[in-house]
């Protein structure tokens, strides 16, 4: 039980960000209007991806140093978990620009930021499936998944700024919290993130359990 409070957490924290979230009252502002209670499930799941892409990229920098093949599982599963919550993230967002901005997709610059960045990680997955020798996809695709990681920080919280953007918090555009995240909605934005946070690591650990057994059952079919 002492191990599993972050899961326990997690769920407790997710159940109330989807009742609080949907039922709760939101500050009444032109255009968003209801929508701006999908800021407590679009903006959570880029926070997660950015910390999982995070873990992983340092789990890629701990095999380089040891060679232990785990590290390098760990940075996988965390890394596809990523993905998923990019895909998440990206959904969500275009869903809400439809309602706001008149399309789901408008070329801003913090759409093609994230875009390209998943695309970087997309290849990313294409490269450990295109590479069969464990040690060298180990290797290869550890300093590949270092340098994206790299490459997202300009491309999601740098490039954007500079530009004009319809994006909150980018190109002059304010941010959330300047004008529309009262005290009401940092009850539950601030619980949103951390529950998703954890459904991530949650997620990534599922993973890489499973991804380890199957390890283990082919080892032993080959003897």
């Amino acid at each position: 039980m002492r191990q599993n409070w972050w899961k326990i957490l997690s769920v407790l924290l997710l159940f109330y960000t989807l009742f609080a979230g949907l039922l709760g009252d939101v500050p009444a502002r032109d255009i968003l209007n209801e929508t701006i209670r999908n800021l407590y499930f679009h903006v959570p799941m880029w926070f997660t991806m950015i910390v999982l892409f995070g873990a992983s990229a340092y789990k890629s920098i701990m095999y380089l140093r040891t060679n232990d093949i785990n590290y390098d599982t760990n940075s996988s599963s965390l890394a596809y978990t990523g993905i998923f919550f990019s895909v998440l993230g990206m959904l969500t967002g275009m869903e809400w620009a439809q309602y706001t901005w008149g399309a789901a997709w408008s070329n801003d610059p913090k759409q093609l930021g994230t875009a390209l960045c998943m695309l970087t990680y997309f290849a990313y997955w294409v490269l450990r499936s295109g590479i069969k020798d464990d040690e060298k996809r180990a290797k290869i695709s550890s300093v590949y998944n270092i340098f994206i990681f790299a490459l997202m920080i300009p491309l999601i919280f740098i490039l954007p700024r500079m530009v004009d953007s319809l994006h909150p918090g980018n190109g002059g555009n304010p941010a959330f919290s300047n004008y529309d995240l009262d005290s009401r909605m940092r009850l539950v934005f601030y619980p949103a993130v951390l529950g998703w946070i954890f459904l991530g690591f949650w997620l990534a650990q599922l993973l890489n359990r499973t991804v380890r057994i199957q390890k283990e059952i082919e080892e032993r079919n080959t003897y």
